[in-house]
């Protein structure tokens, strides 16, 4: 199974991004580019830069009384110019403090 290197410009540059923005608790970035490599827009492109699809968990004080949408519409603000540049898809978990400690409780009593 390929993956793509650990670090690279893009997920670089959303990590600082965010980091910056959110000042998050907990940051994880995984590059799932590599599973989409056969859809149609990555074979046009040769598959491109190997950057397109991330998936985010972010756990951050910065989203306390905001809605799913507005925790959303954040992190895509945040990565405007990625998304713009070759960034293709987002797959987004966002959690304030409290609540990624309910849900470490509930997967610790399942």
């Amino acid at each position: 199974m390929a993956t793509a290197p650990a670090s690279q410009p893009v997920e670089s540059a959303i990590r600082a991004k965010l980091a910056a923005v959110l000042k998050p608790s907990s940051l994880a970035i995984t590059n799932d580019s590599w599973q989409h490599r056969h859809h149609a827009a990555m074979r046009t492109q040769d598959g491109g830069n190997g950057e397109t699809h991330f998936s985010i968990e972010v756990v951050s004080e910065a989203f306390v009384g905001k809605t799913t949408m507005q925790r959303h519409r954040m992190i895509y603000a945040a990565l405007s110019e990625e998304l713009q540049g070759g960034l293709h898809a987002l797959s987004i978990s966002t959690k304030t403090i409290e609540e990624g400690r309910k849900a470490a409780a509930e997967t610790q009593q399942s």
